[in-house]
Formats: structure tokens, sequence, C-alpha cells
């Protein structure tokens, strides 16, 4: 057993962040300046996207992205309930509201099929977009949910927050090209927003970053600093000038020099980060793939997930123990864990606002209290790796009812 606790889910930050950082703290900008530009300039390379705009939050990301395409009061915007709560806050914010859908068993994303179901059942109803999450960094299935937003011209807000460098059909998630596919005559209503909260894959301690046609991000821009027809950069910059106006009732999202100077660094270590990430899904499927009483995560063929988390799933009907002690014997063991994410509907501000019951969405409430959400980040040592692995075998082991007791697969058998 472990002698110290492994964290969850810490960052990976070095001498070169710290140093660039330093070297923004000695100079003339430490707030929205040229370090900022230069970041948006290297995601938007990245990603193969069209623009990108860096801000303070992926919660500022959703809201300055539903400002500007025009979504608000008296509009509705499908979302899913299996997601953190500040993808549904924001529909909420801009005075809309926000429909649930249902959720594939597998994946646990948004159902395709139901949202159709939904567009098409909401004669009444102003459906103006469609906020799919891509839940634990493993891609929606994009194609028919554009598909949809085409039909009955919807846009389309990705919550991205999980999902870099997720890949979807041999595309990023956020770049350009897998949008027009099939959005041909409406590309500039598919905006992506991300997250570089503490512990995403890339950090800038907080952070956010909106991808999308440079026509909407302009308009975006513009809300998310006050509404000002001029940025602060361009206003205190030899280029600038001292006169703006305000022409959008806007907020105050904006991404600093000292958040961008940590960004630039973890971009450019992003595809280490992933490989070793995938290193240790892997492992994980390997070892937990051996146990009925588990479920390793779904990957369909045609993406490749940014294993942003790896969430197991505990078939509780096989063992003695249910989620919650799980978790209490992992701690005691000094292993991290969290739960991802407890749905929407049971979060009592919305169980009371919209009349909500457990089973109105069956799949995501049975789904949920069965997740657990194990350490991965690319920190972890070997040894890190196969304390964890250890530590959930021998809890497996403990707890499982005799009856379960399974003879692992051959070992030629492929364990994706």
């Amino acid at each position: 057993m472990r002698n110290r606790f492994l964290s969850f889910s810490p960052p990976f930050i070095d001498d070169e962040e710290i140093n660039e950082v330093v070297d923004t703290l000695r100079s003339d900008w430490i707030t929205t300046g040229p370090k900022v530009r230069h970041f948006e300039e290297a995601f938007a390379d990245f990603v193969g996207a069209s623009g990108a705009l860096a801000l303070n939050s992926c919660t500022g990301a959703l809201h300055v992205a539903l400002a500007a395409l025009g979504i608000g009061p008296g509009d509705v915007v499908i979302t899913t309930p299996m997601t953190f709560c500040s993808s549904v806050h924001v529909i909420e914010h801009v005075g809309a509201r926000p429909l649930l859908v249902e959720v594939e068993p597998d994946t646990l994303n948004i159902d395709p099929t139901q949202v159709r179901e939904k567009v098409q059942g909401a004669a009444n109803d102003r459906v103006k977009a469609i906020l799919p999450v891509h839940l634990y960094g493993h891609p929606c299935e994009m194609h028919t949910l554009l598909d949809i937003a085409q039909d009955y011209d919807l846009a389309i807000v990705e919550d991205a927050a999980h999902a870099l460098p997720a890949i979807y059909k041999d595309q990023l998630i956020g770049s350009s090209a897998y949008s027009r596919k099939t959005l041909e005559s409406t590309a500039g209503h598919v905006l992506t927003c991300f997250s570089f909260y503490a512990t995403k894959n890339l950090t800038t301690a907080e952070g956010g970053m909106l991808t999308g046609s440079p026509k909407l991000l302009e308009d975006a821009r513009i809300w998310s600093l006050h509404g000002m027809s001029r940025d602060a950069y361009k206003r205190y910059s030899s280029e600038g000038s001292w006169y703006y106006e305000v022409v959008r009732p806007g907020f105050k999202y904006n991404m600093t020099d000292i958040q961008a100077a940590i960004g630039l660094h973890q971009l450019r270590k992003l595809p280490r980060f992933q490989v070793r990430r995938q290193e240790i899904a892997q492992r994980y499927n390997a070892a937990f793939s051996q146990f009925a009483e588990l479920q390793t995560p779904t990957v369909r063929p045609e993406v490749e997930p940014a294993w942003h988390l790896y969430v197991l799933r505990l078939h509780t009907e096989r063992l003695q123990i249910g989620r919650s002690q799980f978790i209490e014997e992992l701690k005691a063991r000094h292993i991290g864990t969290s739960v991802h994410f407890i749905p929407i509907h049971l979060h009592p501000y919305y169980r009371d606002r919209y009349g909500y019951k457990p089973d109105d969405f069956p799949v995501a409430f049975q789904e949920y209290q069965r997740l657990i959400s194990l350490p991965l980040y690319p920190r972890m040592s070997d040894q890190d790796v196969e304390d964890v692995v250890e530590a959930v075998s021998e809890v497996v082991k403990q707890f499982r009812k005799p009856r379960y007791v399974w003879h692992a697969p051959h070992a030629n058998s492929t364990v994706r």
C-alpha cells in the first residue's frame, strides 16, 4: 500500500511556464496583451480553427458564445443532464431555457436520436441551439448533430472543456474542417468552448478559449470585455486610441497575459501530455477489463478521446459495497478519486425550477450512481499507475460477491 496520498489531478507545471510568467511580470503587460494574442493564434493553429478568443474560463466562453449568437429570453437551448452545472447555467444567464435530453448508455454523451425527437416535438418552442458536451474527452456524434442543426437552422455551441486534444473523424475538436463537412451553409454557427482550469489537459490555472468563425468571434470579443468597441490592449498600446464606445451590455471575461504565458508552454507540451494519458488509460483498461465487477470506458472507432478523465462504472449488483464505500476504500489506500458528474436534474435549483424527477432521465440517473473517476494525469509515474491498479483490484477482490468470481479473458483477447 502507498505511504502518501495520490492526488486526483494536479497540474504539470515546470520551469518553462514559471520563467514565462516571470518574464510577463517584468514586462509592461500583465493583463490582456501581446501574449494573449500570441496564445490565441497558436491555439487556433493547433486545433485547425479559423479563429480563437482567449477568455478567463470555459464558462465565459460558453456565455459569450450564446450572447454572440443572439440567444436570449424566450429561446430554448438543448443540452445534456450529464455535465457540470456551468454548461446549463450559461443558458439561464442569457435568459433562455435549457431543454435537457437523455444520454447514450455507452459514452454518456447526448443522444442525437433524442435530440432530433425533441426538436421535432418542440413546435411551440423557439429552439435556437444545441449545446453538446464531449464528456470525459470522448467526442459526441457530431456529424449527426450537425445534420440536425442544418435541417432546423440551429446553432451549435460545443462544450469541449474535456476534449482537448480529442479527435473526431480525423479532425481535432474545435477544427473548422469537421464542422463544415455537413454544415456548409451555416458553418459560422458552430462555436467550440475549451477549459484551461487547473485539472484540465492544458492549464492556465483558470482560463478558456472560444473557437469559431472570425465574424462571430469579433462579436464575442466585444461581449467579453464590457461590450467596448476597442479592447484594452489596443487602447493602451502605441497604435491605440483613448476613445471607445460601449456597444453591448458586456461581461468581464478576458484572459490575462500571465495566464497566456502558462498556456503557451502548456500548448507546446500537449502532444507529449496526451501520449502519457493514452499510456495510462491503456494500462487501466488492460487491468480493469479482467473484472466482471467493473466496466471500462467506451471508445468508439471513429474517435480518439482526450482522456481527460478515466471513469470506471461499478457493477454494484456484483459487489457487497456501493460506490460511496468503494471510494472510501480507495481513500484508505491513499488513492484520490472523484465523481463526474451529479446530473443537472438532481440539483435543487433545476429540480425545483423545472419539476424534474430522478427518473426523467433514467440513463443519466442510473449510470451516475455507479461512476467513479480515477487519477489520470501526465505527472503520474508508472508506480503511481500500478498503485491505482493494485488498490482498485484489492477492493474488488475483497468485496466481490462470490457468485461473480470470473475468469479473465484469454491472453490473446483484444482489450480496447
